[in-house]
């Protein structure tokens, strides 16, 4: 789910009150320095968009929107998926982190830390809404079975007259039908929804391939996932990792 700067009241109080409540908390210098570069730094920029704590509050589970990736890297991840666990007995916490490039691989990632599927639904309203019942349930699928999958690349552009992420996922089980997987979430022109859709490829190149023409906007319609009973090993595969497609702004 790709968005805008929030602007509205409600966005704006959400942002002010988000925490992490880890202040009276302490780690090993090494977990300490971890959690400040990589997620409390930019602290001030991020939006909630999906949250789960647990009763006794040790346990902390978001999916966050960083603001701030607008300004960094060129197609960098705009969400953080982050895991907490508090000690209060200790007085210690311990995170695990992930910048990812949609909200249901985000989902995906917290569930199989121990976050309850039902807990990490959207809880604020942020964004734009899913354009349509594919959507939907093609990100249902990925927060169910995303562990079946491995990200290898993600690009997120943010210009108004293009907002598009595509992701390309290599299937953990190399038996499985359309073992390369393309992953493209458009925003609408007015900002108000976004599609998601999935297409299937046999060879990582021919992934590749795909986000390139995307991005010079001469790409043919996503290819379908082969069924299982027509999907063969992967042929034309090599050890080495290709270059990902070069994406500008």
């Amino acid at each position: 789910m790709s968005s805008s700067d929030p602007s509205s009241d409600h966005q704006r109080i959400v942002q002010d009150e988000f925490d992490f409540h880890v202040d009276d908390l302490d780690a090993d210098v090494e977990k300490y320095l971890d959690f400040f570069h990589h997620v409390s730094v930019n602290q001030d920029m991020f939006v909630p968009v999906a949250e789960h704590h647990t009763p006794d509050g040790a346990d902390s589970y978001y999916v966050l929107f960083d603001r701030s990736a607008t300004y960094g890297h060129p197609g960098d991840p705009h969400y953080l998926a982050v895991s907490l666990r508090r000690d209060r007995q200790r007085l210690t916490f311990d995170f695990e982190h992930a910048p990812l490039p949609l909200v249901p691989m985000a989902q995906s990632w917290l569930i199989h830390r121990g976050c309850p599927s039902e807990g990490i639904a959207l809880t604020h309203e942020y964004g734009p809404r899913p354009a349509d019942d594919a959507t939907r349930a093609l990100e249902r699928r990925l927060m169910g079975d995303g562990n079946r999958f491995a990200m290898g690349y993600s690009y997120t552009r943010d210009d108004p007259d293009d907002m598009v992420t595509v992701v390309v996922l290599r299937a953990r089980d190399d038996q499985a039908p359309s073992p390369f997987r393309v992953l493209v979430e458009e925003v609408a022109a007015d900002g108000d929804t976004y599609t998601l859709r999935e297409g299937g490829f046999n060879r990582v190149e021919d992934a590749w391939q795909w986000c390139n023409e995307r991005n010079s906007g001469t790409a043919a319609p996503l290819p379908p996932v082969r069924p299982a009973a027509t999907a063969g090993r992967p042929t034309g595969t090599t050890t080495t990792t290709p270059r990902p497609p070069i994406r500008r702004r």
